[in-house]
Formats: structure tokens, C-alpha cells, sequence
């Protein structure tokens, strides 16, 4: 007799599991907001830009059942909206002269 699957046996863990991705990026968006708050703001902003587009790969690489709340809209849309304002964000951020 096989196991039931995960969602089944433990469905918060499984919950949990599914959010793993939306949970790095997440981290990593906080990782770039502490460093503007220690006034790294240009670099604080390189890494938030980092992070969508590391959203966006991961929206384009995982399937549908495991990119939990990282799927929004359709596969396309999400990942070149991410991709694309991760991008923006990250131009942005280099080419303001610095002070």
C-alpha cells in the first residue's frame, strides 16, 4: 500500500513547501531593503532588482504546482513584467549619479 501524497497526509507542510520560492525572494527583497536603511541605497535597490528578476526565473523554470503565489497571471506576463521591472529597477539604480 502506497503513502498518501503530502497534501493529504500534511497539508500545511505541503502549503508551506509550495511557497518556498515566493519565500527567497521575499528574503532577498529584505536583504536589499536593509541595506538602503544603512544607506547602501544604490546597491539596496541592484539587489531588490535582482530579486524580481530571480522571481521571474523561477516563474519561468518551475511548474504551476510548486511557484505557489509567484503565479499571478499567465507564465508569459508574469515573467516579463518581473523580468522587465527587475531590469528597470536595476538601470534605474546605476545610472542616478552618485553624490
Amino acid at each position: 500500500m502506497s503513502r498518501p501524497p503530502l497534501y493529504v497526509r500534511r497539508p500545511f507542510l505541503a502549503g508551506l513547501v509550495r511557497q518556498l520560492p515566493l519565500l527567497a525572494v521575499l528574503l532577498v527583497v529584505g536583504a536589499g531593503l536593509v541595506l538602503v536603511t544603512f544607506e547602501h541605497w544604490r546597491w539596496g535597490l541592484v539587489v531588490v532588482a535582482l530579486a524580481l528578476v530571480g522571481a521571474a526565473v523561477l516563474r519561468l523554470l518551475l511548474p504551476v504546482r510548486r511557484v505557489g503565489f509567484l503565479a499571478v497571471r499567465s507564465r508569459a506576463v508574469d515573467v516579463v513584467l518581473m523580468a522587465g521591472v527587475g531590469l528597470a529597477l536595476a538601470v534605474a539604480a546605476l545610472s542616478i549619479p552618485g553624490t
